[in-house]
Order: C-alpha cells, then sequence, then structure tokens
C-alpha cells in the first residue's frame, strides 16, 4: 500500500511543481513610448540566493524570460544611456505580462567611476547577430564603416561588403531605411561615436512582416542602434583639399538628429577617383582599386521622421554627375573544337558622362490597431553619353584572321518609376489577416549611337569593309503584379497561408539601324539588323502554405501552382508570332532550429521561374563589334531554379567566440546561356550578314546543365594578450556554366579555394590597425578544349593603421598589395598600393585635422581581372589613377542637444 500511495503523492507533487513554472515578457521602450530599444538588457534576480537569469531584447524591444519557478524575484532592465529600471515580483506560477517598459533617459552628469570587466562583445539571438559597440575601440573620428569591418564575419570583398559570407544589401538605423540601398553612403555618413549596437540579421519582405507568414524572400541587412544620447544633435564633418597635378577633394555629411527626425545632407565633388564621400582622410572610400580616372560629384540626403503616432515616412534622394576616362587591355582566349588557339586582343579607350537622379521613399500608415497601409515609391533617371574607340583583331596558330577599327558615340537616356504598396488587415482572432501587395513599375530606353568602323577579313576575298551606321533605340515597358494572402491561425503554434497572385510584364521594343549615304546622310535603313518587336508575360500563381512555431523550431512549407503565357509578335521586318505556356509546381521548404539562445541551424528549399528579358527575345543583330556580333532568340523558354542552404550560426557571449558556416547550391533548368558561333568559314547568318572567318556570332539559347554549389565559414575570437580581435574565414564554390560552341557543348567548370584572416586592434583610440590576408586559387576546366585549362591564383594583403602620436599628431597608412599569377602573357602581376598621410589635430576637443596626404607612394597602382565564360577566358587590364599629394582640412561637427554635458562627451571617448 506504500509504494502505491508514494507514487501518487509524487506524481502529485511533480504535476504542482511543474505548474509552477511560469514567464515574463514584456517590450521595453523610450520613456515616451515612440521608440523600442533593441539590445537593452533584462535579468531577473531571485531574492532567495540571488541567482539570476538574463537575456537581452530582440530588435522590437521585446523579451520573453522563460521556466520561471515560483518566489519573490528583482527584474531589472538598463540600457546605455537610460535610468536603470527595477521592480520587485512576485511569482505565483502564472505568466505575467509586464506590457511597455519605459526607460528615463539619463540627463544628469555621474562622477566618474571605474568599471572593471570587459564588455560583451555580442550575442547570437535567433536570426540575429547582435555586437555592442563598445568592446570593439576604434579612433575617435573613425566612421560607421571602420567600426562594421572589425567585428567578426564582416568584410570588404571584391569591393562589396559582405556579412557571414553574404553581401549587405541595406543599411537600416533603428530600425529604419537609411540612403536606401547605398551601403557605403550610409556606412560613411555616420561616425562611430554615436553607434550603440549593430545587429547583422536577413530582413523579410514587407508583405511577410504585415502577414507573419514567412515568404522565403531576405534582404542581408545591418541594423544600428544609435546611443540614446547621440540621437538630437547635429554632427558630421566636412572636408577640402587640393593637391598636386590639379587634384582636389571638397565633400560634407552633416546629419540633424532630432529624435525620431533625422535629416543627413551629404555633397562630394572631386578628380581623385572617390565615389562616395569618405570621414577617412587617408582614403578613396573604396577598397578596390576603380577602373580609369574619374570626376564626380554628387548631391544627396537622407530623411526620416515619424509624423506621430501612427505615420513613419522616410526617404532619400541622390545626384550623381560623373566623368570618366578609361583606357583597356582585353586579351580573350576562346574554347573551340578544334585547338586553333584562336586568340582575340582588344585596346580601347574611351570617356563618358553620366548624370543620375535617385529617389526612393516608404509611406508607413498604421491606420488603427488592426489596419496598416505601406506605399513605396522609387524613381531612377539617367542620362548617360560616351565617346569610345577601340581596334581588336583575331589571332590563331595559322596567323591573323581580322582587324577591326572602331569610333562611336552614345546617347542613352533611362527612365524607371517603381511603386509597392501594401495594406494589411488583421481580425480580432490572432493571426487571421488579409493582405494585399500591388507593385507596378513603368520603363523606358531612348538610346542614339553613331559609329564608324574599318573592317579586314583576311581571308576574304573582298577583304575590307567599311560601316558608317546610326541607330536608334526605343524600348518601352510596363509590369504590375497584384497578391492576395489570407493567413489562418490553426492553434497556437500553426497558421495557414492561402495567396493568389497574378502579374503582367509587356515590353516594346523598336531598333532601326541606317547607314550613311553621301547624298542623302543617315537614310538607308539596314532591315538586316533592324527590329520592331512586342513581348507580353502574364503568370497566375496559386499558393497554399504551412506554418509552424515553437520556441526552437520553425518549421514551414509551401507549394505554388504557376501558369504563364509568354506572347512574343514581331512587327518588323517581318511578321512573326509565338505563343507558349508554361505550368510549373513550385515547392519551398524552411525549418530553423535554435539550439539554445545563442546557437541555431536553418535549413531553406526554394524554387522559382525567370522569364527572358527583352533584350534576349528580340531576334535582332547588334554589330557594335564587328567582329563580335550578338542576337537574341524569340524562342527561348522561362528558366526554372532550385536553390538549397543550410546555415549554422554560434556565438558565445562569455568568451566572445562567434562561428558560422554555411553551404547552399542552385540547380537551374533550361539555363539561359550563349550558343556561339565562331565561322571557320564565311557564313550567311541573316539576310545580307556574312560572318566571315574568326569571327563570331553570339545567340540567347536554353540549356539544361547549371550547377553553381558555395561553401562558406567563419570563425572569430578575441585575442586578449594583443587586444586584438581574430578572424578567419574560407570558402569553397563550385560552378559548372553549360554552353554551345559551333553546335557542341561546352561545360566550363570553375572551382574556387579562398582562405582569409584578420587582425582588427582593439586597444585604444590611440592606436587602431586591421591587417587582412586573403587568398584565392582557382581552377578551371572546359570540356570542349582541354588545353584552355588554366589554374590562377590571386592574393590580397592590406594593412591599415592609425596612429595618435603625441598631442594631436596622427599618422595614417593604407597599404595594399595585390599578387597575380596564371594570367595571361605579360599580364602576370604583383603590385602595391600605398596611402600615407600625417595630419594634426587642431582647435578645442581637437574638432579640426589639417593633413598631408599622399596617394600611390610607391607608383605602382594597377588593375588586372579575369573573367570566366562558357565560350573563353578572358583577362583585362585597364589604367588607374597614378600618384600624386594632397593637402586636406578636416572639420568635425559635433553639437548634442541640451543635457549632454562636456563630461558626457569626453565620457563617450573614455568608454
Amino acid at each position: 500500500m506504500r509504494k502505491p500511495l508514494f507514487i501518487l503523492l509524487l506524481s502529485i507533487f511533480s504535476v504542482q511543481a511543474f505548474s509552477q513554472h511560469s514567464e515574463i515578457s514584456g517590450t521595453v521602450k523610450s520613456s515616451d513610448g515612440a521608440m523600442s530599444l533593441p539590445g537593452a538588457t533584462v535579468i531577473l534576480e531571485k531574492t532567495a540566493d540571488q541567482t539570476t537569469k538574463g537575456i537581452v531584447t530582440d530588435i522590437e524591444g521585446k523579451f520573453r524570460i522563460g521556466k520561471v519557478d515560483t518566489g519573490q524575484y528583482t527584474i531589472k532592465v538598463q540600457f546605455i544611456g537610460y535610468v536603470p529600471y527595477n521592480k520587485a515580483l512576485n511569482m505565483q506560477g502564472k505568466p505575467v505580462d509586464l506590457g511597455d517598459i519605459l526607460l528615463a533617459e539619463e540627463t544628469t552628469t555621474l562622477k566618474e567611476i571605474e568599471v572593471i570587466g570587459k564588455a560583451m562583445a555580442g550575442i547570437q539571438k535567433g536570426d540575429t547577430s547582435q555586437f555592442n559597440a563598445d568592446a570593439f575601440k576604434t579612433t575617435r573620428d573613425a566612421s560607421a564603416q571602420d567600426l562594421v569591418e572589425k567585428m567578426p564575419g564582416i568584410v570588404v570583398q571584391d569591393g562589396k561588403l559582405q556579412a557571414q559570407g553574404e553581401e549587405v544589401q541595406q543599411i537600416m538605423i533603428d530600425g529604419k531605411p537609411f540612403f536606401g540601398n547605398d551601403v557605403k553612403a550610409a556606412l560613411q555618413n555616420l561616425p562611430a561615436e554615436v553607434i550603440a549596437q549593430i545587429q547583422i540579421y536577413d530582413q523579410k519582405s514587407d508583405k511577410a512582416l504585415l502577414s507573419g507568414f514567412d515568404d522565403g524572400e531576405r534582404t542581408r541587412t545591418i541594423n544600428i542602434v544609435t546611443k540614446p544620447n547621440r540621437r538630437k544633435g547635429q554632427f558630421g564633418k566636412a572636408t577640402a583639399g587640393y593637391g598636386t597635378n590639379d587634384k582636389y577633394l571638397a565633400g560634407a555629411s552633416v546629419n540633424f538628429f532630432n529624435e525620431d527626425r533625422r535629416t543627413t545632407v551629404t555633397g562630394l565633388s572631386n578628380n581623385i577617383n572617390t565615389l562616395n564621400y569618405s570621414s577617412n582622410p587617408n582614403s578613396l572610400g573604396d577598397t578596390r582599386t576603380q577602373n580609369g580616372l574619374i570626376n564626380t560629384n554628387t548631391l544627396g540626403i537622407n530623411f526620416i521622421d515619424n509624423w506621430n503616432d501612427k505615420i513613419d515616412m522616410s526617404g532619400s534622394y541622390f545626384f550623381t554627375h560623373r566623368e570618366q576616362e578609361g583606357n583597356e587591355l582585353k586579351i580573350r582566349d576562346y574554347v573551340l573544337p578544334s585547338d586553333s588557339g584562336q586568340v582575340y586582343t582588344q585596346n580601347s579607350n574611351s570617356t563618358s558622362v553620366n548624370a543620375h537622379h535617385q529617389m526612393n521613399m516608404r509611406f508607413d500608415y498604421k491606420i488603427n490597431d488592426k489596419n496598416r497601409l505601406l506605399i513605396r515609391p522609387a524613381i531612377s533617371l539617367r542620362d548617360n553619353k560616351s565617346d569610345s574607340y577601340f581596334e581588336g583583331n583575331t589571332d590563331t596558330n595559322n596567323g591573323p584572321l581580322n582587324y577591326t577599327e572602331n569610333t562611336s558615340h552614345s546617347d542613352n537616356f533611362d527612365y524607371d518609376v517603381y511603386n509597392r504598396l501594401y495594406y494589411s488587415h488583421k481580425f480580432d482572432k490572432p493571426g487571421r489577416s488579409f493582405n494585399i501587395n500591388i507593385n507596378t513599375g513603368y520603363h523606358t530606353n531612348g538610346d542614339d549611337s553613331y559609329r564608324l568602323a574599318n573592317n579586314i577579313f583576311y581571308k576574304a576575298e573582298d577583304s575590307n569593309e567599311e560601316l558608317k551606321q546610326y541607330t536608334h533605340l526605343d524600348r518601352e515597358g510596363f509590369d504590375w503584379r497584384t497578391q492576395l494572402s489570407y493567413t489562418e491561425p490553426l492553434g497556437e503554434k500553426s497558421m495557414l497561408e492561402l495567396e493568389y497572385k497574378v502579374g503582367n510584364t509587356l515590353n516594346d521594343s523598336d531598333k532601326r539601324t541606317y547607314d550613311y549615304l553621301e547624298q542623302t546622310g543617315y537614310s538607308l535603313l539596314d532591315t538586316a539588323i533592324s527590329n520592331t518587336f512586342e513581348s507580353k508575360y502574364l503568370t497566375h500563381e496559386s499558393e497554399l502554405g504551412y506554418q509552424y512555431k515553437t520556441e526552437k523550431l520553425r518549421l514551414q512549407f509551401e507549394a505554388e501552382y504557376q501558369h504563364a503565357s509568354l506572347s512574343n509578335d514581331q512587327l518588323f521586318p517581318k511578321d512573326y508570332t509565338m505563343d507558349r505556356t508554361f505550368q510549373s509546381i513550385l515547392p519551398s521548404a524552411r525549418l530553423v532550429y535554435k539550439f539554445s539562445k545563442s546557437k541555431n541551424i536553418e535549413f531553406n528549399y526554394r524554387t522559382w521561374t525567370n522569364e527572358p528579358s527583352v533584350g534576349q527575345l528580340q531576334d535582332v543583330i547588334n554589330n557594335s563589334n564587328p567582329l563580335q556580333l550578338s542576337t537574341g532568340n524569340p524562342d527561348l523558354e522561362q528558366a526554372y531554379s532550385n536553390w538549397l542552404r543550410t546555415r549554422f550560426k554560434s556565438h558565445d557571449p562569455e568568451t566572445n567566440k562567434t562561428f558560422y558556416a554555411a553551404v547552399q547550391a542552385s540547380i537551374v533548368n533550361d539555363f539561359i546561356t550563349n550558343s556561339t558561333l565562331i565561322a571557320e568559314e564565311p557564313t550567311e547568318v541573316a539576310e545580307g550578314i556574312i560572318l566571315e572567318e574568326g569571327s563570331q556570332l553570339t545567340k540567347t539559347v536554353n540549356m539544361d546543365g547549371y550547377v553553381n554549389v558555395r561553401s562558406y565559414f567563419s570563425y572569430g575570437q578575441p585575442l586578449d594578450f594583443v587586444s586584438s580581435n581574430f578572424h578567419i574565414s574560407g570558402s569553397v564554390n563550385y560552378s559548372r556554366k553549360p554552353g554551345l560552341i559551333n553546335n557542341e557543348i561546352n561545360l566550363a567548370n570553375t572551382s574556387h579555394f579562398r582562405i582569409g584572416t584578420s587582425l582588427s586592434s582593439n586597444i585604444s583610440e590611440q592606436v587602431d590597425f586591421n591587417i587582412s590576408t586573403r587568398a584565392s586559387y582557382n581552377v578551371v576546366e572546359n570540356t570542349l578544349r582541354p588545353a584552355l585549362n588554366n589554374n590562377f591564383f590571386n592574393q590580397s594583403t592590406r594593412l591599415r593603421y592609425n596612429w595618435v602620436l603625441w598631442e594631436g599628431l596622427v599618422y595614417r597608412t593604407d597599404l595594399n598589395h595585390q599578387l597575380n599569377t596564371g594570367l595571361a602573357e605579360g599580364l602576370d602581376n604583383s603590385y602595391i598600393l600605398w596611402n600615407m598621410s600625417i595630419g594634426k589635430k587642431l582647435f578645442k576637443d581637437q574638432l579640426g585635422e589639417l593633413s598631408l596626404n599622399v596617394y600611390d607612394l610607391l607608383k605602382q597602382n594597377n588593375n588586372i581581372r579575369r573573367n570566366v565564360s562558357d565560350a573563353y577566358v578572358e583577362d583585362i587590364q585597364s589604367n588607374v589613377l597614378q600618384s600624386y599629394f594632397m593637402l586636406t582640412f578636416t572639420y568635425n561637427i559635433r553639437r548634442f542637444s541640451e543635457g549632454t554635458t562636456e563630461n558626457d562627451y569626453e565620457k563617450l571617448y573614455r568608454n
């Protein structure tokens, strides 16, 4: 009897003990309730034994602490620049929702205290990697880019900012868009000293954020959380300089912050290849050498404001006027069934003038608790004028085949208007919603070009040919897409979505080429290379999706049926109509599992289709290079893509070690590629168009067999013995690109192995360095011509070092070393690009600086790159900016709101 009674009592106590576990949740906001505080520290301390549980708030300022026993507790909430919050709680086994916890901003000057310990570098919270800016030391005039490049997994690769192996596509500031999609401008226009935290995550689409149902669309995003006492004031930087060879630079970036209302104005004028204003007087604002010589004038403004509790508005406008002069040597080795050793060499020079207006807006109207409207218009206008000259020749093992000399002038105007509208209605039942998404776009191209070409075909009977032509291209496009979705909760953890999409893409293109006649000028229409074409692509899509979410697991499946019709109508020179329909099943799946708060794994699978563009469809010959003609193909099918990715993230908050790894693969059926015909004898490719021996015609075609596999890993940790952060990353990539060469299949297989390490200082404001090296080894194999198989190696090493020597005397150096091997004969090259400056801080608080800068001290600057296609391997060498000296003056603008005292300002630099 005792044993059953004991079991019964034990069961009762077990159930009772289980029932006493509860949870605490809430949202941390500023005292006015207008701004959530992501990254705030929330600590729950048990009164009896002082044991604690800790967590940080997510990007919306929310937190939840689970498995809380009964008893007396104190909850403590802290955020930089705000008065800490403390509250006693009596937990009795029931969930406690604290609602909005409002923190008041600190306005009093505290006595200086010494804090012993090391700032926590960051945490991994779900899909978001979050880093504490105070854990990474920078100089007092560093930019946001200088700061983020010190953080684990963030590097500049091929001139683009990458976070954990993926290109960053947008910058947010306190959750609001900042400078549209211009990542470089956003990071250079914000000083590091105003940043509290950096968050890295994949931003969901607007539709997914509104509906709560993930559609798989992602934008790699960095969100900058600013310090509360730096959200009101005026701050920025202005620079002016003049140097040898009439080199000059004038630029400024000024931020006007008033809590939620924030305006940033930036301007730049220079002739030293700087594309974006840089806060570093020793930098061109870009780690990659630019092609040619560039004069740039830009003016931009970014605006963010909360008009009231319901309306948020943000937008940006940029005007850029750019002049560029370029010289280029191109060596192209062709893949041919016969090992003839055909090589094309081209020398060219060009000048271009480009004027670009770009405007983006975001209007978010929270009508009420259940209705929300989001509108995102964008406008882009480009006017490009260019003059170019090139001479090219083709040679084989048996001697020269052809030669061309071309002079051209073009005037191209492009106009694009976009608008995205989202409306969401939430019903009384949580999780039930109805959403509408309408996207529209209008595009025009008006291009005019004049060309004079002298061609020699050495083996033709009539070896000399002269072309003098004028071409006008008028292209117009309109696209629209409407998406309706309904979500329905299935219990507390599941959700169902029904979705319907319909869209249409319409393109009209009219290209006319006229030959020159002495009597009447450009009046003779060349029907062989003229064409009028219309294309329509209509899609209907129905989708059913299921989502399941728990604290640790997120699982989602979707199945979509797509019916698409493609209609191509050629109106000139001959009537031609082709109508086709496609039916596709497009599945997708996503799984995210959290091993802990700082470790998770993700699986993602998606499929989609891509319709061919009007340029790929239009059957008209482009003879801008008479030796290398190209044309479209109205018989193209849509491409079907399969994409799979696995990602693992881990961050140890105690050791500040981070690890990230990913593997992704793409397989494309009916891949849109090229069929290249390289004439071995005179061949008529269109009425009146003869392809002489050695010349080529490239035509778009569909082929199966495209594969791309990419893997990446990143590991970072602090090295306390040198007060620096160590980072290592690597990748192994493989791609297989099919193509046709003289009607034979060629598979261009490229394997790419890359490894890189970096060490960035975390010593003090006086010493700041970042040294990195990245090596890549490439293996290129062609199934059609193994003799062209090639291995080449590249290593890039960079040292960036800033040192405050004594009483405001500053030394800066930026050293880049490039090593290239395995390129075309005569192009194997290694060089060192060394920029250096010495400056003196001036005025009160050292806000000014006078510096002497030298660019390319060793006069070795160079730019060489390799391209691999299904038909050739190509090496290109371009002219670059040469050495110069420049004297510059820079002034830091710092004026913050009342309540931020001088002691606060000084303390900012000691933290």
